[in-house]
């Protein structure tokens, strides 16, 4: 195996970060339709500079938000993984598997395909007890991932995301929980 790959899965590589696959990440943290459910796109520095922290991350931790690559091609497509989430919620602190592929890469299973690997790593590699993840509720894609995985969901556990401002049309997020025992 590469150096720089953590998981394989039958069609993808989840692995660490190369300086070429900054211009592509940029390109799709620039896509409206990629973007849709954050506050804004982002810039080429803004992009860089998320990959930095992301690499941070994977270096203190062992795990993180890892490069998705299509193993029969070698393109980079996007990122999955695993990151602390530390921001003041009724959930926090807690680890979240979160995705994000560029348009072209949709509708092929990437995401949850690699979002497994990493959530098993999590559970099996990391020792953890439960697994979050988050979106606001009109993103319907990245939820059906999550069910896909097995996590669950309770009105109950919904939350105002703290970075937002209370007017913001985002605000809302739902939260999907899976536990070591339930999968």
């Amino acid at each position: 195996m590469d150096d720089d790959v953590r998981l394989r899965t039958p069609r993808l590589l989840l692995r660490g970060w190369r300086a070429a696959d900054r211009e592509p990440f940029a390109r799709l943290n620039a896509d409206p339709a990629v973007m849709e459910h954050f506050p804004r796109l982002r810039t080429r520095r803004e992009s860089d500079t998320g990959v930095g922290r992301i690499e941070a991350h994977l270096a203190e931790h062992g795990f993180g938000l890892w490069a998705v690559e299509v193993a029969a091609t070698g393109e980079f497509v996007g990122f999955t993984g695993l990151q602390q989430t530390v921001f003041p919620a009724h959930f926090t602190p807690a680890v979240e598997v979160g995705w994000r592929l560029a348009r072209h890469a949709w509708g092929r299973g990437y995401a949850t395909e690699a979002a497994r690997a990493a959530v098993a790593f999590g559970f099996d590699e990391c020792g953890l007890g439960e697994i979050v993840s988050f979106t606001v509720p009109a993103n319907v894609r990245s939820r059906a991932v999550m069910r896909r995985l097995g996590m669950r969901h309770s009105s109950a556990d919904d939350f105002d995301h703290p970075a937002l401002p209370e007017s913001h049309p985002l605000k809302r997020h739902v939260l999907y929980r899976l536990g070591a025992d339930d999968r």
